[in-house]
């Protein structure tokens, strides 16, 4: 999505409270940033303009929650939504942290030593061009790099109103190492359900289908691959 610079947004986030500056610092130790510790750990990757963490940071207190964007001016946009959030709901904000972070390199930032329990991809692009297959935030690529982050039994929550993205997501999943469960081609079909995104919200009124599942991780082997065989690219940004 393209945004236009907002000059405010980068100093406003360092002065907040709840914004880390260099996440890599933080490496193993997440958790150990939170008021109570011992909470579940959730993850959003792409939070944009933070209309599904201004709310799951309140509809689920007992969670603790992690925000990652790559622009400024996202999570500049989504700052203002949490901090308006917690006002109105006259709380401290002390279950969230938000960053800027390329998720190509999220087990740079990330370790298994975080036992991130949940991991939620709400409509992130769908890179429709086969050429850019690689780009999608459900391609093998990123599933692996989850793998390093995600605790055993740690689930990926996806939603998109992308069919083609979708049916591509329920395909990759399992291959490498997701069970999936709860798939849904139209999720609010008898009224809406869960946490809705700004963009789920506005298809839901339109009468738009949104797709959903879990992949939840269980044990899992890479193939091998043949000493012939051409080498893969590696991750690409977002």
């Amino acid at each position: 999505m393209r945004i236009r610079h907002k000059a405010w947004a980068k100093p406003e986030l360092e002065a907040c409270p709840f914004y880390v500056p260099e996440p890599k610092t933080l490496r193993g130790h997440w958790r150990e940033q939170f008021s109570q510790p011992g909470c579940p750990l959730y993850l959003e990757l792409g939070c944009g303009k933070g209309g599904w963490i201004s709310q799951a940071v309140l509809q689920y207190p007992q969670m603790n929650l992690i925000a990652l964007d790559i622009k400024n001016e996202m999570l500049g946009l989504a700052k203002r939504k949490l901090e308006a959030a917690y006002a109105a709901a006259q709380q401290p904000a002390e279950n969230v942290k938000i960053a800027i972070f390329n998720i190509s390199y999220i087990s740079d930032a990330f370790a298994p030593e975080d036992r991130v329990d949940r991991i939620y991809i709400n409509f992130c692009d769908p890179w429709p061009s086969k050429r850019h297959a690689k780009r999608r935030l459900t391609h093998g690529n990123f599933l692996k790099l989850y793998r390093q982050v995600l605790k055993m039994g740690g689930q990926i929550h996806f939603k998109t109103d992308n069919q083609p993205l979708f049916e591509f997501s329920v395909e990759e999943l399992p291959q490498f190492g997701f069970e999936l469960s709860e798939v849904t081609r139209n999720l609010h079909e008898n009224g809406p359900v869960g946490v809705m995104t700004d963009y789920e919200a506005k298809f839901h009124e339109l009468g738009q289908p949104i797709n959903r599942c879990v992949g939840t991780m269980v044990d899992w082997e890479e193939p091998e691959v043949p000493e012939d065989a051409e080498p893969a690219e590696e991750t690409v940004e977002e």
